[in-house]
């Protein structure tokens, strides 16, 4: 399976031009899975309420949506994309999958980081996989791989790729990515983007991870890029670290009860 990410500069709340910019970029690439950053489409560092309501759409029916289904059907490939959600409820920090044509589902990031919370409601749909050509999908955006249960839940709902939208500010994720793999045998694809925002400055370094915890590709901190991985996302399924150990089998959920508090 040939997969990627889209590591892109973003304009504070211009879809048009940042839909466009990641449709570019995208064409570059003949991957079967791509992942976009976490609000792709609208950028990121929002001072009020009003701008995140006159940018938010509805899923699946808002633009953004729109675009990348009929940009999917076109070239035959599966995209993951952060976008700001309006409902009935409220707002969310929200991604949604489409693949060759298809509204597949959405997810919203249960875990927000700093002024996010100022205007985003905190998710309420959980964890998801979402299945595709046989492969098993979940995903999460940014700050919610600070939680290991984010990426353990996954892992242990089957996921064997985690798609990972993020606006990484903070410089650790890309290195806990080594760790977080191979604790729990998985692939992920984490999508950040590059540049400042209103005097926020993003670190880049979008990176897919292996289950080994071998970095397989880490871009620059700098630059717009698009990279196309080949992987057997297969691999992710056996948690066999030697003949004795099966990190899944070996755990002792009757001693972790404090994790449910």
């Amino acid at each position: 399976m040939k997969v990627s990410f889209v590591q892109m500069q973003i304009e504070i709340l211009d879809i048009k031009k940042n839909v466009e910019n990641a449709i570019k970029l995208m064409r570059k690439s003949n991957a079967d899975l791509i992942v976009l950053p976490e609000l792709f489409n609208t950028g990121y560092n929002f001072k009020s309420n009003k701008e995140v309501l006159e940018v938010s759409e509805e899923i699946p029916d808002g633009y953004t949506t729109s675009k990348l289904k009929e940009f999917s059907k076109e070239k035959n490939v599966t995209i993951v994309y952060g976008l700001a959600e309006k409902t009935e409820k409220g707002l969310f920090n929200s991604l949604a999958v489409v693949s060759k044509g298809n509204y597949i589902g959405k997810y919203r990031k249960i875990h927000l980081f700093y002024e996010e919370k100022d205007f985003f409601l905190p998710g309420d749909l959980g964890f998801k996989l979402f299945g595709v050509d046989g492969v098993k999908l979940g995903v999460m955006i940014c700050f919610d791989w600070f939680f290991p249960e984010s990426t353990r839940t996954l892992s242990l709902m089957g996921a064997d790729i985690i798609c990972h939208p993020a606006n990484l500010v903070m410089p650790y994720c890309p290195e806990a990515m080594k760790t977080i793999c191979l604790q729990n045998r998985v692939f992920v694809i984490t999508s950040n983007r590059v540049g400042e925002e209103r005097g926020l400055k993003f670190i880049g370094q979008s990176q897919i991870t292996g289950p080994d915890g071998r970095i397989i590709f880490r871009a620059s901190e700098e630059k717009e890029e698009i990279v196309e991985i080949d992987i057997d996302p297969f691999k992710a399924r056996n948690k066999n670290l030697n003949l004795k150990n099966n990190i899944f089998r070996d755990r002792k959920p009757e001693f972790y009860e404090i994790l449910k508090r």
